[in-house]
């Protein structure tokens, strides 16, 4: 009987500290329904405060990096409100987490790629693995420019909205690229100016033939590279665990700064677009489970391996920095660490599930504001040249609006309707960043899956 106590209290404590989880987060929502409905500041931000008070030890007990992440935005947010001007401060914490994660992607990469194709005889696979991922890509990126379409042209959140005489924003540079360009920007001329740039594409793409070629050497001459880099790759492992340390400190201070910069009243003139946002990429969750029914991969187990790395792009707004966290949970999930490292790097260009409904839903909300009506076959084209400026654009600064202004001057759409959206563009970017990393590890075991090489308990 004595044996039990050790367990009893463990199962005591967990029990407590669910009670407090919810009563922390029955108080939050008070705090912000008295804040907003009532007026009464000091009582609001007394509730915010004691509600993160109390989920403060629930996080460091359970030491869960989501849990932590998510008090941390929490937290960041009411500093956001509470003390703007010193919140607009913290951006440079996110942007340290930022270049440390960009510090270990490139041999992250690299090693994992090589090491999978020269290491464990799977050069055969690399073909079938890249025909395989493109079509996957091409199809779920195809339905969500058409999901966002038909969200947008259902809630018409931009009819009868009244456009900005002057509008003080900068207005990104618009080059569009034709397929020829696409194409040519794959390949590196310099791998180190790809390293440099930021060209995850063009780094993969020299892993694969890098690995090719160390594949065909005899085993001899082969060994002693591969041993190397497979230390490189355990190594770029471990120190992503290091670094992810300081994630949740780094989600903080971004939403910090983006709700004390912005401020929440600007919000609301384009509150029904960012409604529509969230309810489209609610739309396609579901979409995206029914993938993995029809796969054959566990859904619980894959919400939860994808839990922290989606978390953490939302609080960023970058899928880079949630990349090396999506390789390791990928890989602990049971996708070989090659195929992990093929995939999941090739979606920054040609998967992006949430920036392709939000490309199509913001392109006909600038339309719409701007009194265009657009019929069917004028959407129809409208998404085919936003299918096709989308590829290859990873790691550009403002990517989905270097697009936006590229496919409005074709279609004779205002450009004060496309600025309009930076007002919320961060807010959007938090959901569709976690929407492009979830269908980017979607994507890797889906791939793993069809290779047979997926090794989930209960695949």
């Amino acid at each position: 009987m004595t044996q039990n106590v050790p367990g009893s209290r463990l199962k005591s404590w967990r029990s407590l500290s669910s009670a407090l989880a919810l009563v922390a987060g029955a108080l939050f929502v008070a705090g912000v329904a008295v804040g907003f409905f009532y007026a009464l500041p000091p009582l609001a931000w007394g509730l915010r405060c004691a509600a993160i008070g109390l989920l403060i030890p629930f996080a460091l007990r359970r030491r869960s990096l989501l849990v932590l992440t998510f008090v941390a935005m929490l937290a960041g947010a009411e500093l956001g409100v509470d003390a703007p001007a010193f919140a607009s401060q913290t951006h440079f914490l996110g942007e340290i987490f930022l270049r440390l994660i960009r510090m270990i992607v490139a041999p992250l990469i690299f090693g994992g790629i090589v090491t999978g194709i020269a290491g464990h005889n799977e050069l055969r696979g690399v073909g079938r693995v890249a025909i395989k991922s493109l079509i996957f890509f091409e199809v779920v990126t195809t339905f969500g420019l058409i999901l966002g379409a038909c969200a947008i042209d259902l809630t018409q959140a931009g009819a009868g909205v009244t456009l900005p005489a002057v509008v003080q924003a900068v207005a990104p540079t618009a080059h569009p690229q034709g397929w020829q360009q696409i194409l040519l920007n794959i390949f590196p001329e310099n791998i180190a100016q790809a390293v440099a740039e930021n060209q995850i594409l063009q780094v993969a793409i020299f892993a694969l033939l890098f690995g090719t070629a160390l594949a065909t050497l005899p085993e001899k001459k082969r060994a002693p590279l591969v041993t190397v880099l497979q230390s490189l790759t355990e190594t770029m492992f471990r120190l992503t665990r290091i670094i992810m340390v300081v994630a949740p400190i780094a989600a903080g201070a971004a939403l910090a700064y983006t709700v004390g910069s912005m401020g929440l009243a600007t919000l609301l003139p384009l509150a029904k677009l960012l409604a529509t946002c969230y309810a489209a990429l609610a739309i396609f969750l579901v979409v995206l489970a029914f993938i993995l029914f029809l796969a054959r991969i566990p859904i619980g187990r894959f919400a939860a391996a994808v839990a922290e790395p989606a978390a953490l792009g939302f609080a960023t707004t970058s899928s880079e920095a949630a990349l090396p966290l999506a390789m390791e949970r990928m890989e602990e999930f049971g996708v070989p660490r090659w195929i992990v490292s093929f995939v999941i790097p090739t979606g920054y260009s040609f998967n992006m599930t949430g920036s392709s409904i939000y490309l199509s839903m913001a392109a006909l909300f600038a339309a719409q504001a701007g009194g265009l009506h657009l019929n069917i076959g004028r959407q129809i084209i409208l998404l085919a040249t936003l299918m096709l400026t989308s590829k290859g654009i990873a790691g550009v600064p403002r990517a989905t609006l270097v697009i936006l202004m590229a496919v409005a001057s074709s279609f004779h759409i205002p450009v004060a309707a496309v600025l309009m959206l930076l007002g919320i563009d961060t807010l959007m970017d938090m959901g569709r960043t976690a929407m492009n990393v979830i269908g980017n590890c979607l994507a890797a075991a889906v791939v793993a899956r069809w290779e047979g090489a997926l090794k989930t308990t209960g695949s």
